[in-house]
């Protein structure tokens, strides 16, 4: 059951980075991992950084694929940003903004922009 979910996975982000980048989304960085967790996408939109959530669900049974990002995943999302920005030597001023991408049994992208803001690790 589990290599079947990370081979939906894998394949939903190969998906999302293939429809952000037709919106016109540079893709930085796929699975960026660290010690404090690991972020999907990174891209850059011209204007922002975009680090981006990628779900998949067969089916809305539990719920949408977006509300399975908790403020605890938020929160090891935001940490894991933190580290990135500082490895790239990203001031605190650099523009970000938080995304999250669903995808349906269908293949169909959803882009929720501005899905979450911004939480320090010290909240």
């Amino acid at each position: 059951m589990k290599d079947r979910r990370k081979s939906y996975g894998d394949q939903g982000e190969i998906a999302a980075a293939a429809f952000l980048e037709k919106e016109g989304v540079r893709i930085l960085q796929k699975n960026f991992r660290c010690r404090y967790g690991e972020i999907d996408l990174i891209g850059w939109d011209g204007y922002y950084y975009l680090v981006l959530e990628v779900k998949y669900r067969y089916t809305s049974d539990y719920g949408e694929a977006s509300e399975a990002v908790d403020y605890r995943k938020q929160q090891k999302i935001c940490l894991t940003f933190d580290y990135y920005r500082m490895k790239k030597q990203l001031d605190e001023f650099t523009p970000v903004r938080f995304d999250i991408v669903e995808i349906d049994r269908y293949g169909r992208c959803h882009w929720l922009k501005n899905a979450f803001d911004y939480i320090g690790y010290d909240t």
